[in-house]
This record gives structure tokens, C-alpha cells and sequence, in this order.
């Protein structure tokens, strides 16, 4: 069974829990509306059934809780969840959708008084997260006692040198019911072939993908110290495309600078790593974000297109736009399109990356860059879905191959969409060699690192003003 079918089977009781909780507690909260608007006297379970709306409403409200929920990431790792943080999303959850659903649904309907819409609301938010809260601590509680008595192992792989690996084992050993984890082996960050310890060898750090996916692991502890730790940027880049959760053995520094977050009293402390942590409903937002944008901007922008090529055309021979092969998302290749700013065949003798004195490039080219007008088509790139408006810029292979050799953790930036601007090219500007790309490459791993939708506006606006002072190459 794949690790996407093993939480399959997990999302799937969650999914029917939270849809069944809400539409207890939306029914609760229907028959109170009603109650309250008939008075008690007066009231009957016939004016609840005989209503149509009810009967929609049961039905489509608690779907728009599964969306939030989803949007929210609630459905990501369900095995291990801890109760009492899950307990605080939901709080987080329930409130929010409770005020939506106020606005909508509630704020119309017929009050005495309007100390009626505090007690609504009460009721409104008392009833979903009662019943959501209830449904999903007792499910995870009962994950919780099958993993205690040995069902659902989590295949586990240690990332570290022999001592901290051994030391960690025990520990977790110890803590075996607690954890339920099924440890493989471990991988060595050592260079020379490791003496026998309690563990299967499995080979070097640098293979830990090949490793992960032939011994179908699900997870993955790293338990590096000292001077070690900078290894954590080519281990998170070779494991990048591998779904397994990714847990760090703290050292004493993150003990103290509070990067820990513990509540499982029993189990074994441990920085959880999520590398593709923004949640589904960002995603969702900035996809949204890129269409509508582009969208607005291709139509708005069509005079300046055409005055473009037009003037691409009368200044030099060759065709008005540039094509060429950059590398994407997941490192699939797509082509980026470009108002031509170079003569013809500029790149006759190999890749070569542009600066202040290229003689490849034409004088109306040079304008274009400066502005950074060429890179206007690229906003039908965001509208294909290859690009996004913030990202990360796209390379050709040819230089990705240069940039892994000094820098692996470059690796990481293929887990986004690449941008038409960047965190990068606000700070740094265009790179003219090899090196200038790796110094770059520091900006664009903090975006991944700090990614959110205020940032790409913020991004945005410092690009508009470093577009209005000429500020490209």
C-alpha cells in the first residue's frame, strides 16, 4: 500500500466525521432559530420538517465547512495528530466560519431584541464546535490506541552520525508504544562505512531518495548536531519530491529559542518540517490571484503589446517574441515567452547570460530590458499555469546543473512555480554569472521559507517601483 492510499484511508472516517458533526450542529442551531421565532409555546417539529430551506441547508452548509476545512490543510497527516492542538485549529476554524455564516445566513432573520443575535451566535458557535471537536478527538484517540497496540507502524528512517542515531533508537524504543514508530535503518551523514550498530545500514545521506522510495518510507528523522547542520539544506533538497513527513531532532539552541512545540508528554520532542507549507487555501488564492491578474493586464496592456512588437519588428530582423526552454515546477521544462530584445541567434555559440555591455543585445532591446518590458508575454505563461506572478525566476537547466554543484539546496526552489518577479530579483537584481545566481538564490529560499500572500503583494509593489526607476539590465 502507497503512503497516498494509507492516508486515504485515514481522510476518508475524518471527511464523513466533520461532515456528520456540522450537520448535527447546524440542525441543533435550526431548530433553535425556529424555536426562537415561533416562541416555545407555539413551537413544532412540523415547522422544522415541513421547511424546505432546512433540508438545503443540512445538506450544502456542512459541504462549505469541508471546504474551509480542506482549505485550512486539516485533512494533512491525520495519524499524527496531537488533540490538543487539533483542538486549538478547531477553535480557530469553527470561529471563523461561525462569523461568515452570521453574516450570511443569520444576520436577516426575525429578533426581538438584538441581545437575540449574541445568543445566536453563541449557539451558532457552541454547536459546531461541540460536535466537530467531540467527532474528532474521539477519532483520533482511537487512532491513538490501535498505533499503542501496534497497528498503522510508521516506517522510519534515522538521518545522522552512528552515536546520535544509537542514542535516539533506545530512546525511541523506549517510547515505542507511544511514537508506534517501525524503524528500517539508518542513513549516515559520515563519509567512511559506519561499525554495527542496532540498526540496518542503508547507505549515504546523498542517496536518501533512492533510499526512501525503495524501502518505502513514510518517515523521516534527522538528527544532526554542530557543524552537521548545514547537511539539512542538501538532505531537504535530495528528499524534496518525496512524500514522507520530515521530523529534526532538536539541539539545546532550538530548545532555547522556543522552535520546539511539544504537547505529547510521553513522546520523543521534534521540529516538524513541512516543505510545502502554505496551506491549500493560499494556493488556491494565489492561483486566482495570477489569473485575474493576467487576465486584467493582457486586456488593459493590448495597445502597449502591439506597439511593442511593432517596434520589436521595424528595429530588427527576426521574429517579434523569444521562446525559450526554462525549467518549472517539479522540473518539468516549459517555454518562456519574451519580447525578442536580442539580435538573431545572440546564443549561436552555447548559453550565455547577459550584462551591462552585451553586445547581443539591440538598442531597443536594451530599453526593454531596462524597463523590463520583454517580460510582458510572460503573463500568458501565468495564465497556462507554468508561472505564477511571484515565485522564483526560471533557469535553464544548463545553469540549474552549475548552480547544484556549488548549492543543492537550489533544489528546494522546484517545489514552487517559478515567477515573472521575485523576492530575488527585488534584492539582487539580474545575475551575469554562475556565482551572482547562488547569492540570488539566498533571497528566493527565504521567500520559500516565509511564503504568504502579504509577501507576493509586497514583492509586487517593490517591483513596480524598481520598474518605474529603470531598474533592469
Amino acid at each position: 500500500m502507497t503512503q497516498g492510499q494509507k492516508q486515504h484511508k485515514f481522510i476518508v472516517p475524518y471527511v464523513i466525521l466533520d461532515y456528520l458533526a456540522t450537520a448535527i450542529a447546524w440542525f441543533c442551531f435550526f431548530v433553535y432559530r425556529k424555536s426562537t421565532e415561533l416562541g416555545r409555546a407555539n413551537f413544532s417539529w412540523n415547522y422544522v420538517f415541513d421547511d424546505y430551506k432546512f433540508y438545503i441547508e443540512v445538506l450544502l452548509i456542512p459541504l462549505c465547512w469541508l471546504l474551509l476545512f480542506f482549505m485550512w490543510n486539516t485533512y494533512n497527516n491525520i495519524l499524527y495528530k496531537s488533540r490538543l492542538k487539533e483542538l486549538i485549529e478547531t477553535l480557530k476554524q469553527i470561529f471563523i466560519g461561525t462569523i461568515v455564516l452570521f453574516f450570511i445566513v443569520v444576520l436577516d432573520d426575525y429578533i426581538a431584541d438584538y441581545t437575540d443575535y449574541l445568543k445566536a451566535f453563541a449557539v451558532l458557535f457552541c454547536s459546531h464546535l461541540g460536535f466537530v471537536s467531540l467527532f474528532r478527538l474521539s477519532y483520533i484517540t482511537i487512532l491513538k490506541n490501535q498505533k499503542r497496540k501496534g497497528k498503522y507502524p510508521i516506517r522510519t528512517v534515522l538521518v545522522g552520525k552512528q552515536s546520535l542515531c544509537e542514542d535516539l533508537y533506545m530512546r525511541l524504543q523506549k517510547g515505542q508504544k507511544e511514537n508506534n514508530y517501525q524503524i528500517i535503518g539508518y542513513i549516515s551523514t559520515q563519509e567512511n562505512n559506519i561499525a554495527q550498530i542496532p540498526l540496518n545500514y542503508l547507505g549515504s545521506y546523498m542517496d536518501i531518495d533512492k533510499i526512501v522510495n525503495n524501502h518505502f518510507i513514510t518517515n523521516v528523522i534527522i538528527a544532526v548536531e554542530g557543524a552537521d547542520r548545514q547537511l539539512l539544506d542538501v538532505i531537504f533538497s535530495l528528499i524534496v519530491n518525496c512524500r514522507v513527513t520530515l521530523q529534526v531532532l532538536p539541539t539545546k539552541e532550538d530548545h532555547l529559542l522556543r522552535f520546539v512545540k511539544n504537547t505529547a508528554v510521553l513522546q520523543e520532542s521534534f521540529i516538524q518540517m513541512d516543505l510545502n507549507a502554505v496551506p491549500i487555501g493560499q494556493q488556491i488564492i494565489k492561483r486566482m490571484m495570477d489569473i485575474i491578474c493576467s487576465l486584467l493586464l493582457i486586456v488593459i496592456l493590448s495597445p502597449v503589446y502591439l506597439l511593442l512588437a511593432i517596434w520589436v519588428k521595424l528595429t530588427s530582423t527576426g521574429n517579434v517574441f523569444f521562446l525559450q526552454e526554462r525549467i518549472g515546477k517539479r522540473g518539468v521544462p516549459f517555454n518562456i515567452i519574451k519580447f525578442r530584445s536580442m539580435y538573431e541567434n545572440a546564443e549561436a555559440q552555447g548559453p550565455q547570460l547577459s550584462n551591462k555591455d552585451d553586445r547581443r543585445i539591440t538598442p531597443f532591446g536594451r530599453f526593454l530590458r531596462r524597463s523590463h518590458l520583454d517580460e510582458l508575454p510572460q503573463f500568458f505563461n501565468v495564465l497556462k499555469g507554468d508561472m505564477t506572478l511571484v515565485g522564483h525566476r526560471p533557469e535553464r537547466q544548463y545553469y540549474i546543473d552549475k548552480i547544484i554543484q556549488k548549492a543543492p539546496y537550489y533544489r528546494l526552489l522546484l517545489l514552487e512555480k517559478p515567477g515573472i518577479t521575485s523576492w530575488g530579483q527585488v534584492r539582487y537584481g539580474y545575475a551575469e554569472n554562475v556565482e551572482q545566481m547562488i547569492e540570488r538564490l539566498h533571497f528566493d529560499i527565504l521567500y520559500i521559507e516565509n511564503k504568504s500572500l502579504l509577501l507576493d503583494v509586497k514583492i509586487i509593489i517593490y517591483t513596480i517601483l524598481n520598474i518605474l526607476k529603470l531598474g533592469g539590465k
